[in-house]
This record gives C-alpha cells, structure tokens and sequence, in this order.
C-alpha cells in the first residue's frame, strides 16, 4: 500500500449542511427549524418560559430537601450472600468484611460502608462486620449461628467555623484543667516531703537534748567545778579533826 492509496473509512467525512439557503436548498425556508424569530436563532433557552404567566415549576409546591451529607451505603441481602457461599466466593470460617465482599464480587464500591438488609434465606453461619444492619438481618443472622459486628462512625474532626472555634475552646479548657490537677498534686507531694524532713529535725533534737541532760543529771556523768570543790572542803575538815 502506498500513501497515495491511504483513504479515510465511510462516513468518517461529512459534507457541510448549507443552511438557510432558501426553498429549494432541501431544508426548508426556515432551515428547518419551524420559526422565524427568536427561536430560529442559537443560543436561545427558554424553555419553561409561558408567555409571562407563572411557570409550572414556580406553581407545584416544593417539599423537603436533599442532604448534602448523606451516607451513600452499599445495600447487602442475607440471600446474595447466602448464594455466594454456595457459590465458594465466601469463606464461612473466616469473618466477613468489606475488603472480602468486594473480592467475592457481592459489593462494587466501598462508598460508606456495606449495610445488611434481610432479604433472602441465610443458612451459613458467618461473622459479618458492616457498617449498618437493619434489626430483622441481625435476627436472620443470629438464627442461623453467626453474628454481626456494626463499626461506630468515627466523627470528622471540625474544620472551620463556629465547630472549630468550639473544639479549639474545649480543648484549652481541658489542657487548663489538666494543667490545675498536676500543680494540686505537685504541692500535696512537695507538703508531705516538708513535714518528714521537720518530724526527722525535731525527733533528732529532743533525742540530743535527753541524753545531754542525762549526762548532767546522772551521778555517772561529767562532774562539775561545784561538786569537786564541796567533795574538796569535807576532806580537808576531816583532816584537822
């Protein structure tokens, strides 16, 4: 094949349509388009418009509305498990969870988690741990042996806003509080430490002061200048006698 052979596939070409060329161009006077003013334009959106008069979509009423923050749950029956345990995808001994349903092909998307609906005959006993379980799964699952374990949502963390600033006092005040604590019980432990040393000092000092005294006192002890002088005078008396 040469380059001059090369051609594009049929109908990867289209011939340009030549509009607004009158009656005999095969499209009509207006193009085809049925109009003549300012719907036979581009650009034009005025759908809903009714001539001035109010609108349906202003007239229905409007009811409730739509969470933003909504749980997008992947809805699990008791039946398709049952069936992909019959089917080898599920193994009974070991437990169950999001990681393994979508394995098994029981779940596509994680989302928010899987959530267990009764629907269907379960006969295995498993050990299901899910995101949300309604109260007639749980039975159906309990009748049959197993069990199910539902995660607790973890709650985000605030980021900005009134939330923040609240979290942000909170925490201060629980620092501050936790901060009084440990200076309390710094001061009781510093307080007893002081009243042992003093119990040691006086104890120590009332101890030395008895056995001085016993030395003076006793007859065992030092003997003073006025003892030796009165055992002096008798002996020379009895001398002269």
């Amino acid at each position: 094949m040469e380059l001059n052979q090369l051609t594009d596939k049929k109908g990867a070409r289209h011939a340009h349509k030549r509009v607004g060329r009158g009656l005999g161009s095969g499209r009509g006077k207006t193009s085809r388009r049925g109009q003549k003013g300012q719907k036979s334009r581009s650009g034009v959106s005025i759908n809903g418009f009714e001539g001035g008069q109010m609108p349906i979509h202003r007239r229905l009423p409007k009811r409730g509305f739509k969470n933003k923050f909504r749980k997008n749950f992947q809805a699990v029956n008791t039946g398709r498990l049952q069936q992909a345990v019959d089917a080898g995808k599920l193994d009974p001994g070991k437990p169950v969870t999001i990681a393994v349903l979508q394995a098994a092909g029981v779940v596509g998307k994680a989302g928010d988690g899987v959530r267990l609906l009764a629907n269907g005959e379960l006969k295995t006993k498993l050990t299901l741990e899910v995101a949300g379980a309604s109260k007639a799964a749980v039975a159906a699952v309990e009748k049959a042996g197993g069990s199910v374990q539902v995660a607790t949502p973890k709650p985000k963390p605030p980021t900005r806003g009134r939330a923040l600033a609240r979290a942000e006092a909170a925490k201060k005040e629980a620092e501050a509080k936790k901060a009084k604590i440990e200076q309390a019980t710094r001061g009781k432990a510093k307080g007893g430490k002081g009243q042992t040393k003093g119990d040691k000092t006086k104890g120590d000092k009332t101890k030395g002061g008895q056995s001085k005294g016993d030395k003076t006192k006793g007859g065992g002890g030092v003997k003073s200048k006025g003892d030796k002088a009165g055992e002096a005078k008798p002996a020379a008396g009895g001398g002269n006698e």
